[in-house]
């Protein structure tokens, strides 16, 4: 049971973990008795960008972008929703952040999965208790604090 990832993969990228790295994320940081689906579709900036501008009215591409899924309450659902995350400016921003890549790729899915769960951070309350959760979800897998600076 727990969260199961559907993965696509249109991204020429080389850094894109492997199925693997995010069944176990999920595994570790989403388990539950509910059985649920995410989609995660890794994709260039091109392709995130033209998403980016068409739902968030933003100019270029983004690191993820979660889309929650709501059936009518009448319909039985599994699915949380979509994730898409630029395999490119994931890789640059790990670089500038001095992160290892997985790590960053793994944060990134730990933050969208609790977007689709209905988590924000808007307000400032919400993004410290949005952060939190990530820290503590990303402790089980042994990795660091995202937001702290050394």
């Amino acid at each position: 049971m727990g969260l199961r990832a559907e993965l696509q993969v249109v991204s020429s990228e080389k850094d894109v973990p492997e199925r693997t790295d995010f069944d176990r994320c999920l595994d570790i940081c989403f388990s539950s008795s509910l059985a649920q689906t995410v989609l995660i579709r890794i994709v260039d900036s091109v392709e995130s960008a033209n998403l980016n501008l068409q739902y968030r009215h933003k100019k270029g591409p983004t690191n993820i972008l979660s889309f929650p899924f709501e059936a009518p309450q009448e319909i039985p659902n599994e699915h949380l929703g979509d994730l898409v995350i630029c395999a490119p400016l994931v890789s640059r921003e790990a670089l500038q952040q001095g992160k290892p890549v997985l790590h960053h790729w793994i944060h990134l899915l730990v933050h969208g999965v609790l977007h689709l769960q209905g988590f924000n951070h808007i307000e400032a309350e919400e993004a410290r208790e949005m952060e939190l959760l990530e820290m503590k979800l990303l402790a089980r897998l042994g990795i660091p604090d995202p937001y702290s600076v050394e």
